[in-house]
C-alpha cells in the first residue's frame, strides 16, 4: 500500500510541474492589468488566459498524469485511455444524464456539478494505467486480432469505467458532502484552521499524499479553491479570505529551510563539511527560488525525523500567524521567491511585502531550533554520519558530469543485473532492484546525491534534486 502511494504520488508530480508556466503568464498579466483582470491591457488578457489552460483544467492533466505514471512502461496508450475515462465519467456522471436518471422534477445534486474535480482526474487515471498493465499484452482470436494488445486497452477502459460509475453515481454524493465538511470545517476554524492544514500537509510529504489534501483547498474539490480563486480563474474569491491556505508557505520555504540548511552546515563535522555544503547549498537555493523542498527535506526527513516533525510544526505555526495577520499571497508551482514576486498583483494580494520580515524572523528560529536539537541529540544529518570510508568514494561532479553520477549510483545500487526497474520523478530517481542487500547507501550518498529513501524491500529512491531527469536518462543507458 505505500509503495502505491508513493508511485501516486510520484504520478502526481507530472502534471504539477505544468503548473508554473501558466502561473508565470498569470501572474505577469495580473502585473500589467490587476484591476482588469486583462479587459484594460490585450496583452494582458492573452496572458491570463493562456496561463488559465493549464490551470482550468488541472484534472485532465491529473488524469493524464496518473495514467502513464501508474502504467508499467508510461507508453502513451494509457493516456488515451485517461481521456476516455475522463469523458465516460463526465457524460455518465454529469448534470444532464443525472436529471434523466432522477426526472424532470427533481433537484440534481450539487456534487454531480463539481464531478470534473482532480479526485476523478486521479480515478480516471487509475483506471486507465489498470487496464493498460491488465490488457497490453491480451492476445485475440485471429478474426479479432487488430484488438489484440494495447488496441484493447480504450475498449476495457471504457466497459470498466462504465462499472465504477454505477457505485460513483452512489458514493461520490457522500464523498463530496464529506469533503465540503472538511472543507468548512478548517475553514470555520480561521487562522488555525489553516495552521492545521500546513501541519498536515508537511506530514504527508513523506507518503506523497499531500497532493490528495492540497486537493481539498487549493483546487475544486470541497469548493474551495483557493489557488483559482486567487488568481482570478475562478469566481467567488473573498478578499482577505482568498490566500490563506497559500501566504503561509512563504516563509517556510523562502527562509525556514534555507535556515535549517544552514544549521545542519554549521553542525556538520569539520572534514566533512564541502559535501554537506554541496547538498544543502543547492538545495536551499532551490527551496527559496521555486519553492521545491524535496531535496532539502528529504536530506533530512529520515536521518532525522524529529527534525522533520518539528518542521511540520513551525510550518503549521507560519501558516497559522501569516493567515491570522492578514496576509495574502499565492502560487502556481510552489511558494518560492517568483511565485512571491508575481504575487503583488494579484487580485486578492494583501500585505504581500510582510512576507519578508515573517520569513527572515522563521530564518532565525528554524536556524536555532534545528542548531540546538541537532547538537543535543546528537543526529545524523548530512555531514554528521559516522566516519566512514565514503569520501573516498566521493565523485567530484562537474556542472553537467551526469553520465559519472548515474555510473556511481548503479555501482550503489549493485549494477545493472541488480536493476528491474527505473523511473524519476521532479527531485528523485525511483529504482526497483532484485537483491537488496546489494543496495550499498554509502556509495549512493558518496555520487552526489541528497539521500537515500528505502519506502520498500526492493525499492530504492536516490534524491537528486531538479535534474533528476539528466541524471535518469544516463543511468537508463547503463542498465539497457
Amino acid at each position: 500500500m505505500m509503495r502505491f502511494f508513493q508511485r501516486l504520488g510520484k504520478s502526481l508530480m507530472l502534471p504539477v510541474a505544468c503548473l508554473p508556466i501558466g502561473g508565470i503568464l498569470m501572474g505577469i498579466g495580473y502585473w500589467i492589468d490587476p484591476a482588469g483582470w486583462g479587459a484594460n491591457n490585450l496583452l494582458a488578457l492573452l496572458l491570463i488566459k493562456a496561463g488559465g489552460i493549464l490551470i482550468d483544467n488541472m484534472a485532465i492533466l491529473f488524469a493524464l498524469g496518473v495514467a502513464i505514471g501508474m502504467s508499467k512502461d508510461q507508453e502513451g496508450t494509457s493516456a488515451l485511455a485517461a481521456i476516455i475515462s475522463w469523458l465516460t465519467v463526465q457524460t455518465m456522471l454529469g448534470t444532464g444524464v443525472v436529471q434523466l436518471i432522477l426526472g424532470a422534477d427533481a433537484v440534481v445534486p450539487e456534487a454531480f456539478a463539481k464531478i470534473g474535480n482532480q479526485f476523478i482526474g486521479i480515478l480516471c487515471g487509475l483506471i486507465a494505467a489498470a487496464c493498460y498493465n491488465r490488457f497490453y499484452k491480451i492476445n485475440m482470436p485471429d478474426f479479432l486480432g487488430f484488438f489484440a494488445g494495447r488496441r484493447f486497452v480504450p475498449v476495457m477502459t471504457v466497459l470498466v469505467t462504465l462499472i465504477v460509475c454505477v457505485p460513483l453515481y452512489f458514493v461520490w454524493p457522500v464523498v463530496y458532502n464529506f469533503l465540503v465538511w472538511v472543507g468548512e470545517s478548517i475553514m470555520g476554524l480561521g487562522a488555525i484552521g489553516a495552521g492545521i492544514y500546513g501541519f498536515l500537509n508537511r506530514l504527508l510529504i513523506p507518503i506523497g499524499m499531500h497532493h490528495a489534501l492540497n486537493s481539498v483547498f487549493w483546487f475544486g474539490v470541497a469548493g474551495i479553491d483557493d489557488i483559482g480563486k486567487f488568481w482570478g480563474t475562478i469566481e467567488g474569491g473573498v478578499q482577505g479570505v482568498t490566500g490563506m491556505y497559500q501566504a503561509g508557505f512563504f516563509p517556510v520555504m523562502m527562509f525556514g529551510l534555507p535556515g535549517a540548511a544552514l544549521a545542519m552546515y554549521h553542525t556538520a563535522k569539520t572534514n566533512k563539511k564541502k559535501i554537506a555544503a554541496g547538498i544543502l547549498l543547492s538545495a536551499a537555493l532551490c527551496s527559496f527560488f521555486t519553492g521545491v523542498t524535496e531535496p532539502l527535506e528529504f536530506s533530512f526527513m529520515f536521518l532525522a525525523p524529529v527534525l522533520y516533525v518539528i518542521h511540520a510544526l513551525l510550518t503549521g505555526i507560519s501558516v497559522a500567524i501569516v493567515a491570522a495577520l492578514p496576509i495574502r499571497a499565492g502560487f502556481q508551482f510552489s511558494a518560492g521567491f517568483v511565485d512571491w514576486f508575481l504575487s503583488f498583483k494579484a487580485p486578492f494580494a494583501e500585505n504581500v511585502w510582510l512576507l519578508i520580515p515573517i520569513g527572515l524572523v522563521f530564518f532565525v528560529i528554524y536556524y536555532a531550533i534545528f542548531r540546538l536539537v541537532i547538537t543535543a541529540m546528537n543526529l545524523k544529518t548530512p555531514g554528521r554520519e559516522d566516519d566512514d570510508n565514503a569520501a573516498e568514494l566521493n565523485i567530484e561532479l562537474g556542472s553537467s558530469d551526469y553520465a559519472a553520477m548515474a555510473a556511481a549510483i548503479l555501482e550503489g545500487v549493485g549494477g545493472a543485473a541488480n536493476v528491474t526497474s527505473v523511473d524519476n520523478c521532479i527531485t528523485r530517481l525511483r529504482l526497483e532492484v532484485k537483491d537488496r542487500l546489494l543496495v550499498d547507501e554509502k556509495k549512493l550518498k558518496a555520487s552526489g546525491a541528497a539521500g537515500v529513501v528505502r519506502p520498500g524491500k526492493t525499492s530504492v529512491q536516490v534524491i537528486i534534486g531538479p535534474k533528476v531527469q539528466f541524471v535518469a536518462d544516463e543511468f537508463k543507458k547503463l542498465v539497457r
